[in-house]
């Protein structure tokens, strides 16, 4: 793991480094590459370019680790704003939404939600997914740190009795993941398998990178030989390439899956996918919490923060 990772996820709590970052005219431009806007109408016309481009899309309204229950209600209510845009431009058929369950409630006391936070978060979940219903789109439930993947999938399951359409994420450097796999791999049943973006403890999680990438493949396996409909989120051309190789083994034409990545990283291979074929879904973050996730992402691949800095020394 990148020696720059823990710095990074701690400035990514710094509100004068984020001030920085803003009024920078070179920064906001490269953070304009990772994260189209703040409000609901940049977002939209992101989408609309993606979708001119034959790419479908995920919207994820950021935020998570809410701690008042107003601040999950207006999340609820940008949501349904959200959806009502993409219906009335048309793009709903293409462009669906990502819900992150901690950002609508799920870590509230019972002090603050009445009900507790499980309650909470289900309900939020509820309203948004019979949104999406209406607007003629899904939700994928987003998946977080460990201490919430028992009460992620409990909602899931709540959620698919009335909305069966409802996506899963599942993330393989997780040790129980290869069994959930096998649990959700089901007809109908929509799973995005990324590899975990948190900075999980050796006793839930692999920890090198070449475990964390046989452990994708092993999960891998398990989702297309089976009945549901495998969403494959990565940027790694070597696991691009076999998960190409074990679609076609397992006789998946293309459409029965599709591959996932985020918005800014890699975009000519989306483009260069989606051209082979593919189905290829882009995964866009907006809001005003833009500034926690773009730090995250810098942890994460050493290559986007070289490029970031280099756009920041380049014209100071």
């Amino acid at each position: 793991m990148s020696l720059l990772r823990q710095p990074l996820l701690l400035l990514s709590r710094s509100a004068q480094v984020k001030r920085l970052v803003s009024t920078m005219p070179i920064s906001s431009g490269v953070v304009r590459s990772y994260v189209p806007g703040e409000s609901t109408q940049t977002a939209v016309d992101a989408t609309a370019r993606l979708v001119a481009d034959g790419l479908g899309v995920t919207l994820d309204f950021l935020g998570e680790d809410t701690v008042a229950l107003e601040q999950a209600e207006a999340t609820v209510a940008a949501y349904a704003d959200l959806l009502g845009e993409l219906a009335s431009r048309g793009l709903s058929r293409h462009a669906e939404v990502s819900v992150k369950l901690t950002a609508i409630g799920l870590a509230l006391p019972h002090d603050v939600a009445p009900g507790g936070g499980f309650k909470t978060a289900l309900e939020h979940a509820r309203t948004i997914c019979r949104a999406a219903r209406n607007a003629g789109t899904t939700v994928t439930v987003d998946m977080e740190d460990h201490t919430t993947t028992d009460a992620t999938l409990a909602i899931l399951r709540e959620l698919r009795k009335d909305f069966p359409e409802t996506g899963a994420v599942l993330q393989s450097y997780l040790h129980r993941t290869e069994a959930d796999c096998r649990a959700l791999a089901y007809e109908g049943s929509r799973v995005r398998l990324c590899k975990g973006a948190y900075n999980e403890p050796e006793h839930v999680a692999f920890q090198s990178r070449d475990e964390v990438d046989r452990a994708y493949v092993r999960c891998l396996k398990v989702l297309l030989a089976g009945q549901g409909y495998p969403m494959i989120a990565t940027h790694d051309p070597r696991l691009v390439a076999i998960a190409s190789s074990l679609a076609s083994r397992y006789g998946r034409a293309q459409g029965t899956y599709e591959f996932q990545m985020l918005y800014g990283i890699r975009p000519d291979e989306q483009r260069r996918l989606a051209s082979s074929g593919e189905s290829v879904r882009v995964y866009l973050p907006y809001g005003a919490d833009w500034y926690g996730y773009l730090m995250r992402r810098l942890a994460e691949r050493p290559a986007n923060l070289t490029f970031f800095a280099k756009s920041l020394i380049s014209k100071k």
